[in-house]
């Protein structure tokens, strides 16, 4: 059966146990349809680029889905009506991540150590100036 992924944006003003119920009416419609939700993932209150229908936040959740085409056009068909619900988008992939999302990953990154080579540069000589210029006193003015 094809595999997707479908996230759904909930407004901020609910509480967990609302979002949560929110992502179970979702796998209920999967499951009554012959389909099957592999993971769900709540990625919890996060801010918004842009405001959406008045709300800078939103609820996230995630569904991976195992399920026939239309069982993905219902799901979505009903989502549509949730006035909970802000925005939704389901995409079909090839296949599901058994790990977590990279959204629920913690960053690998340290405190900018992995980004290149910006600390100490040895090319500026002890004055700590470019080098490459003349000192100020030998430059041309704008006066002249």
């Amino acid at each position: 059966m094809p595999q997707y992924e479908h996230v759904f944006l909930a407004r901020q003003d609910l509480a967990q146990a609302q979002v949560d119920a929110l992502a179970q009416q979702a796998t209920e419609i999967v499951e009554s349809n012959e389909g099957k939700v592999v993971k769900t993932e709540n990625w919890g209150l996060r801010s918004l680029a842009y405001k959406i229908a008045k709300n800078r936040k939103a609820h996230y959740v995630m569904l991976n889905i195992d399920a026939p085409a239309g069982v993905v056009a219902e799901l979505e068909r009903q989502t549509g009506i949730n006035e909970d619900i802000i925005r939704y988008m389901t995409v079909k992939v090839d296949e599901l991540e058994a790990e977590p999302s990279v959204m629920m990953r913690k960053s690998d990154r340290g405190e900018r150590g992995d980004r290149g080579p910006r600390g100490d540069r040895g090319d500026r000589g002890d004055r700590g100036d470019r080098g490459d210029r003349a000192p100020r006193g030998d430059r041309g003015s704008f006066e002249d």
